[in-house]
This record gives C-alpha cells, sequence and structure tokens, in this order.
C-alpha cells in the first residue's frame, strides 16, 4: 500500500506484463474534488475511488479523476477499484451495484477471498454511428493519413459510456506507425463530440483477436496503454461491421504496445433474441510496486 491510503495496481495485464497504472482509493469518503484531482495529477494517471452510496439502490460510489478533470466513467479504474477491494476482504458478495456519474454499473467478482480475484463489470448496449465524409477527413488530417491507410470500413462513433471514434486501420503495422498531436487531437475531438481516438486493427480475426490505441480527447497524455470503455465501444463496432460473430464468444483487445505496456482487455456481448444487449468488460489485475509518486 503507498501512501495516503492509495493502492497502485496494473489493469488488464497481458501475461503478467503491461496494463494500465491505476491509483485507487477505497477509503474516499472524506476526499473533496480537489483532493481527487490532485492524487491523479501527482501520478499522472486515471485514479479510482471508493465512496459511500447515495442511496438504498447500490452497494458503493465510484468516481473517476485524470490530471485535468473528472471523468464520469472509467473501465479499468471501476476493474481495479473491486479488485482492490475484494483484495482487502471488502465485499461480501460476488455481485455490486456501483453508482457512477455515467450510470449504474454491476461488477461481478469471483474468487473473492483469493489473492486474485477475476472481476468483470457491465456496459449497456453500444450504439455505433457512421461518421459524415468531412468529420472523417478532419480524423484522418489529425492522424495524417490517407483513406488509403485504412480497411475499407468507416470511420465510426461508438459508445457504450463515453464515446470514442472508431478509425479502421488497414494492418497492425500501419496501426503502430500512428503518431499524434494532443492539441490536434483535442480540437478534433471537441468537434465531433468523442472523448478519444481509438484507431484498431485486425489481429486475427478468426480467434477474435484486435489491437487497439487510444488517443484521449484532453486527459493530460497523450495515450493510454489500456481503455476498457473503448474497447467496450469497439467490440459493438466490430460486430456492427461483422469483424465477430453474434454470438457471446471473447473477443480479444490488444492496446498499449507502443507505449511498450502491452494490455489484454476482454469483451463478451451479450444476446437476447438474437440482439446484442449489454456487454461485459474484463482482464486480469496485478499489483503494481509499491512507491511515493
Amino acid at each position: 500500500m503507498a501512501q495516503d491510503g492509495i493502492r497502485l495496481v496494473n489493469v488488464f495485464t497481458h501475461q503478467g506484463q503491461g496494463g494500465n497504472p491505476c491509483p485507487i482509493v477505497i477509503d474516499a469518503a472524506a476526499l473533496q474534488d480537489e483532493d481527487m484531482r490532485a492524487i491523479a495529477a501527482r501520478y499522472g494517471h486515471e485514479s479510482g475511488f471508493v465512496r459511500p452510496p447515495s442511496g438504498t439502490d447500490s452497494d458503493f460510489t465510484f468516481r473517476f479523476w485524470v490530471p485535468r478533470h473528472e471523468m464520469e466513467m472509467c473501465g479499468h479504474a471501476t476493474i481495479g477499484a473491486l479488485w482492490c477491494l475484494a483484495t482487502a476482504g471488502r465485499l461480501d458478495a460476488e455481485q455490486m451495484r456501483i453508482e457512477t456519474r455515467s450510470g449504474p454499473v454491476t461488477g461481478y467478482v469471483e474468487n473473492r477471498s483469493s489473492e486474485n480475484p477475476s472481476v468483470e463489470i457491465s456496459q449497456p448496449v453500444g450504439k455505433v454511428v457512421d461518421l459524415p465524409r468531412e468529420q472523417e477527413d478532419d480524423v484522418l488530417a489529425t492522424l495524417r493519413i490517407s483513406r488509403d491507410d485504412l480497411l475499407g470500413l468507416p470511420i465510426q462513433n461508438a459508445v457504450t459510456s463515453r464515446v470514442k471514434t472508431l478509425i479502421p486501420m488497414k494492418s497492425v503495422a500501419h496501426l503502430q506507425a500512428l503518431t499524434t498531436d494532443m492539441a490536434l487531437t483535442e480540437k478534433c475531438c471537441e468537434s465531433i463530440a468523442s472523448t478519444g481516438l481509438y484507431p484498431y486493427a485486425v489481429a486475427d480475426r478468426a480467434e477474435r483477436r484486435f489491437e487497439a490505441r487510444q488517443f484521449p480527447k484532453s486527459s493530460g497524455y497523450p495515450e493510454d496503454a489500456a481503455t476498457g470503455i473503448a474497447a467496450a465501444a469497439l467490440a459493438f463496432g466490430l460486430l456492427k461491421n461483422d469483424l465477430v460473430p453474434r454470438d457471446s464468444g471473447r473477443i480479444t483487445i490488444l492496446q498499449g504496445r507502443a507505449m511498450n505496456a502491452l494490455s489484454e482487455i476482454r469483451v463478451r456481448i451479450g444476446f437476447a433474441d438474437g440482439r446484442p444487449v449489454g456487454c461485459l468488460l474484463g482482464g486480469e489485475v496485478m499489483p503494481a510496486d509499491d512507491h511515493a509518486a
């Protein structure tokens, strides 16, 4: 445990490495907004804060901050916080109701009494909308690429909790060659009503394995090693574009390769009467080396 009751974990690790570092405070009831923002700024990462529920419909309230502002929802911080609660012996059931500013989330924690519990969280059914040509051109200019670099599918805005812009790259090599400018990314995202650019590529279609990168709108850093909410949105984009079958088989999103922090995010889409009704988002969590930020 690091100082000030902050625990640093890596969420969405791949083969015991990588993942997205995430500071978690499981007793954050006394923290003010500026306290939470300052913790995120000190660590330089999206951070999760566990507070008492506001009513009887939830077990916890989770809040999320990046160095510059509060976020309505953060997938990896939610998973990291549930993992920390479980390993601290603070969960009395395998299913938890969580209040977030983007709406209710259900957490599912298996083996909660072990040193390595398994965590998945719910996300609502995704909405996917093709961008008009003018907005597509803006995205291409921001990433300094042309339509020849794309797979031949539309650029789309997709959302489960936060809008992400899905950009279908022709190959993993094309994806990893991308470079961005934070100011241009923020301007582009503002103009297309997105919270981040999420270019992706097919790694192994038969295995439902894809790679992606996340360039956030205004988080205070240029790229994320793992972005659960973006991966959930991507899963519904893959479904709409017929890149995955219409069943609940696991979709694997690898992210963070360009940052030397390869991460693995797992998504399972749920169906009822042949229609998607939501998804479960999960991945591995590991404690990071304790250190003072």
